[in-house]
């Protein structure tokens, strides 16, 4: 079964913004653009959102686990999806 790992998008100049939300648990089924967890920066709260239907296969991060861009946030099963 394919699993991809979702990454955090491009969202700006940011290194090291923290998560303060995780919004899926492991065995989660999301939708295409589903909130998967909030992050913060010094401006606003944003949502890494799903690239596509899947399950949550496993969290990567943690709240307060600090990530940047193409950082890994958790794995997605597409198949399962």
């Amino acid at each position: 079964m394919p699993i991809i790992e979702v990454k955090v998008p491009d969202i700006g100049d940011f290194t090291d913004v923290p998560v303060v939300e995780i919004l899926v648990s492991p065995g989660d089924t999301v939708q295409s653009e589903d909130p998967l967890i909030s992050l913060e920066s010094d401006k606003a709260t944003m949502d890494v959102p799903a690239p596509q239907a899947g399950k949550v296969a496993e969290l990567i991060v943690s709240v307060g686990d600090k990530v940047s861009m193409g950082s890994a946030v958790l794995k997605l099963d597409i198949e399962a999806g």
